[in-house]
């Protein structure tokens, strides 16, 4: 058996691995790479991937980083079943439409500057049509069950605790009569994320390809950011305006909501509107209540009460523009939670660029803020900020929220391979940059004697 890398090597995004055996050709996840400019050029069906070839495709999760680039698979031959949980299916396809939207709209702007200048025009790397003839591949699986997907393999879903839907696949491979497990652990969640189940323990292996994302560290505490968050809406009550929390639309805002809503429902903070200001938030905690079977105990002892409230009955939502301006126009404390989470584009721009300027207004930055970016500007408390072209005082008040990281730190990480270490499993880590999967291999090997491999994009390793 071999697997080869084509992606999520020595870097976080574009998860994708082939994996040939000596009856099948099998690719786990195929995403999109993201973040630096020079990434775009990756954004293709490599050489050495035939994807008529390919025998059937295996997805952990729906986030665009293990999915993206799967309209170019299908665009390029590729017409096998597309594997996947319920819920992963349900959130892939909001993320793949979003992403042909963004795309759509890039590339308008992109063409224009280009027709000015005399270019060739530019093409999107896939459409709404694209998209939809990919949807129709996908195959709903169930959680712990195997289920045969090649002639020599069978494939089972395991609870990762990342985002709903999310899983670890525990693969059995047949060969030369002699059955191996591979296990990929998809990105894993921490412990204790609200409403979802925590990550697994699977008990055998003898290959684990593990993420490394935070392999160099421990997040902040929940308790110690639901304290902070508590403090920081406390004083924002006292100003009397709006809070505003630019957020990622699926798993953020979720997030969020069931925090604020528990701090209502206790008593900790005085009850205010909140407004979800983004229709692929809107869509996305609708996905969320469309699956109670993947609540943890906890979410569904609530839902089973009535006090969970992420059907939206707890919140107010705005579809439109119209709905969205209108906020600017309603007074006292309010929560608008609105995309995009580092504050580069969408309707929270709107709403910075109408109450950055008044003091008693309080924004929230929620998570990791890229360099360069409007929310690292505020968070490195520029006094002005440019925004659509107009300089804008920041009179506000500006917090930065960590601990809200769906990612398991080092410490979840390793709890999560514990159970696999007694089979002394080969070990290699991905989906992680050297700064997080080198400490981790250390770790892996001062604990428990074993030399985790670190593949780079191409890289093939053979068992």
């Amino acid at each position: 058996m071999k697997i080869t890398f084509f992606g999520a090597a020595g870097e976080v995004t574009g998860s994708a691995y082939l994996v040939q055996t000596e009856k099948s050709r099998l690719l786990i996840d195929f995403g999109m790479f993201q973040g630096e400019s020079e990434t775009a050029g990756k954004n293709c069906v490599p050489a050495g991937l035939d994807p008529t070839t390919i025998d059937a495709v295996v997805i952990t999760h729906g986030h665009l980083d293990h999915t993206g680039r799967l309209p170019l698979l299908t665009k390029a031959g590729y017409r096998g079943p597309i594997h996947a949980t319920s819920a992963t299916i349900d959130m892939s396809g909001l993320i793949l439409r979003d992403s042909a939207k963004v795309q759509a709209q890039d590339i308008e702007r992109t063409n224009r500057k280009r027709l000015r200048a005399g270019k060739d025009l530019q093409e999107p790397l896939y459409n709404f049509d694209d998209v939809e003839r990919t949807m129709q591949q996908f195959k709903a699986q169930p959680y712990r069950e195997p289920v045969p997907i090649a002639p020599d393999v069978s494939v089972r879903f395991v609870e990762a605790g990342h985002m709903l839907g999310s899983a670890s696949l525990q693969l059995t491979i047949t060969e030369s009569g002699r059955a191996k497990t591979v296990v990929f652990s998809g990105d894993l969640g921490p412990a204790d994320l609200p409403v979802l189940r925590d990550a697994e323990c699977l008990n055998h292996a003898d290959l684990v390809i593990m993420e490394s994302t935070y392999g160099d560290r421990d997040h902040r505490s929940l308790t110690d950011t639901l304290n902070e968050a508590r403090d920081i809406i406390k004083e924002a009550v006292k100003l009397n305006g709006k809070i505003l929390v630019p957020a990622f639309a699926v798993g953020r805002t979720q997030q969020i909501i069931y925090h604020v809503l528990a701090m209502f429902r206790n008593h900790e903070v005085p009850p205010f509107p909140i407004y979800i200001d983004s229709p692929m938030a809107i869509e996305a905690t609708r996905i969320y209540e469309k699956h109670p079977e993947l609540y943890d105990e906890e979410a569904r002892r609530l839902a089973d009460a009535g006090l969970l409230n992420l059907d939206l009955h707890g919140v107010k939502t705005c579809q439109t523009a119209d709905e969205s301006k209108a906020l600017n126009d309603l007074s006292g404390t309010l929560m608008i939670i609105a995309g995009a989470g580092m504050c580069n584009a969408g309707r929270i721009l709107h709403h910075l660029r109408n109450h950055l300027w008044k003091e008693n207004t309080t924004v929230i930055i929620v998570g990791y803020q890229a360099e360069g970016s409007l929310g690292r500007l505020l968070v490195e408390g520029r006094p002005e900020v440019r925004i659509f072209g107009e300089e804008i005082a920041v009179k506000a008040t500006i917090h930065s929220l960590g601990g809200f990281s769906a990612h398991a730190g080092q410490s979840d990480l390793m709890k999560w391979f514990n159970c696999l270490a007694h089979a002394k499993p080969q070990v290699v880590l991905t989906h992680g940059e050297a700064k997080g999967r080198e400490p981790l291999a250390q770790l892996i090997k001062e604990r428990h004697g074993l030399t985790a491999r670190l593949p780079m994009f191409g890289e093939t390793i053979e068992l």
